[in-house]
């Protein structure tokens, strides 16, 4: 699993052909899933996220103190196949280290359900989908969390 984390004001996804969802401050979170993910990784992975401590204190003092779960924060999670692109070969991406959609949907729906137990607010994409993804950076943070590391 491979995550690119982003500390955000706030982030909204618009499906094709569904509602918009968005957050408030928090983490929009993009997921991708390669052909060597397995289930037992998922909780791992999920509190590594939520509890980087990425967010400052209230005074600002020190900026990386706080976790998105110490602040209640908010989480959009989008799935994002592309984050197991390789460009190695040729001028097209090729996509082979990416889980099948079959597969993939069922890990991510775990995954989903694994960060709705920190109690904090979840809104998604919907996998597959063509989606409009809004966000606006806080900071500009941006960290790619790997599971394999």
């Amino acid at each position: 699993m491979r995550a690119l984390v982003q500390r955000v004001h706030d982030a909204s996804v618009s499906p094709e052909g569904y509602k918009n969802r968005s957050i408030q401050k928090g983490l929009c979170i993009f997921i991708g899933i390669s052909n060597n993910d397995k289930e037992e990784q998922i909780r791992y992975f999920v509190n590594k996220i939520v509890n980087l401590r990425i967010f400052p204190d209230k005074d600002k003092k020190e900026r990386f103190h706080l976790s998105v779960k110490d602040i209640k924060g908010e989480l959009l999670i989008v799935s994002q196949f592309t984050l197991y692109a390789s460009t190695r070969k040729g001028k097209r991406p090729s996509f082979s280290e990416a889980a099948k959609p079959e597969i993939a949907s069922k890990i991510f729906s775990k995954i989903i359900e694994e960060f709705k137990q920190n109690g904090l607010k979840v809104e998604t994409g919907i996998f597959g989908a063509n989606m409009n993804v809004k966000i606006n950076n806080y900071g500009p943070l941006t960290l790619i969390i790997d599971s394999k590391n």
